[in-house]
């Protein structure tokens, strides 16, 4: 049997750069979010969506037509959706009378599915519902997580860690105070996940540190899970690697204070006092005593020496011998 190659080389400037894309890089683009409307749907699961996707902008991406996908009966489309638009998670909207108003939100490893979850949406109110400004477009959210839930229980600390990825940007070195406009809330009380939105606003102080408030824009709802699907341990591992040459080798014997300052520290190995040169000066010279104890253990050291190698010799001539 002759296996066919099927590997197709662009040939196009635009087919090129799309390919350089999607290559695996060391450190890999912002996460993008493809959102997906089902066959069946409620308007209060795609309302709830597109604040999602609003919130999310410009790192996600609304399909408009609607998709007969059932994620939890078949990935598959999904997989090959996330594989041509580049995207790493996806939410999409259903709806039937056992599960009403579900939004499944996932993400995916090497184009296939890595886990997913299934929440229902109770006590919903959207982003038009609060008329007050809203933050402006591709800000960085603050990510508050309350609740004993999300550190003790195996299953919600993966949604955490969901949601991380999920509403997280670009890695910030450092923050700008101005900068911090919204902050999303999720806190847990039993199965119900409460998530709030909140634009920041800094006020006047007799401080030089502003007062701060919290002021609601929505959207809010509870989120209640009702289906999950984990990846195994192995598979997380590996998908949490990160490559060797983003490592920061630790230097031994170089440490940092509070302010900066970086210090070595030097080993260096037993010396010997009476072999070293010194300043040649009457008073510094050897005694007779300590001449003839320099002279006895060279002496010494020379028949030592001369005793190992006659034992060494006559090992060599018994063994010829024999």
């Amino acid at each position: 049997m002759t296996v066919i190659n099927r590997i197709v080389k662009p040939t196009t400037h635009r087919g090129k750069r799309a390919i350089l894309k999607k290559e695996p890089k060391l450190i890999e683009n912002i996460k993008q979010i493809l959102c997906f409307k089902s066959k069946k749907t409620s308007q209060i699961a795609v309302d709830f969506m597109k604040d999602l996707h609003n919130l999310k902008k410009p790192d996600a991406e609304m399909m408009q037509k609607k998709n007969d996908i059932l994620p939890f009966e078949n990935i598959t489309p999904i997989e090959k959706f996330c594989l041509k638009y580049n995207a790493s998670l996806f939410m999409i909207a259903l709806h039937n009378k056992k599960r009403p108003h579900n939004l499944i939100m996932g993400r995916m490893y090497e184009h296939t599915l890595l886990d997913m979850v299934e929440f229902g949406i109770e006590n919903y109110k959207s982003l038009k519902d609060f008329k007050i400004s809203k933050i402006s477009q591709g800000i960085k959210p603050l990510l508050v997580f309350n609740g004993e839930l999300f550190e003790n229980n195996h299953e919600y600390s993966k949604i955490k860690n969901l949601f991380v990825d999920m509403f997280q940007r670009e890695p910030v070195e450092k923050i700008r105070l101005q900068g911090l406009e919204h902050v999303l809330s999720f806190t847990i009380i039993e199965n119900k996940i409460f998530l709030r939105s909140y634009r920041i606003l800094l006020k006047k102080s007799n401080s030089s540190i502003p007062r701060i408030e919290l002021e609601e824009i929505g959207p809010r709802a509870n989120l209640i899970c009702r289906r999950i699907k984990l990846a195994s341990e192995d598979l997380f591992k590996e998908a949490c690697k990160k490559p060797k040459e983003l490592k920061i080798k630790k230097k031994k014997n170089i440490s940092i204070d509070n302010f900066g300052t970086t210090f070595g520290r030097i080993h260096i190995g037993v010396q010997n006092i009476n072999s070293i040169q010194t300043r040649k000066m009457k008073g510094l010279k050897k005694t007779m005593a300590e001449k003839k104890n320099g002279m006895k253990r060279k002496n010494l050291e020379n028949n030592h020496i001369k005793s190992k190698k006659s034992k060494i010799n006559s090992n060599n001539n018994s063994n010829n011998n024999n």
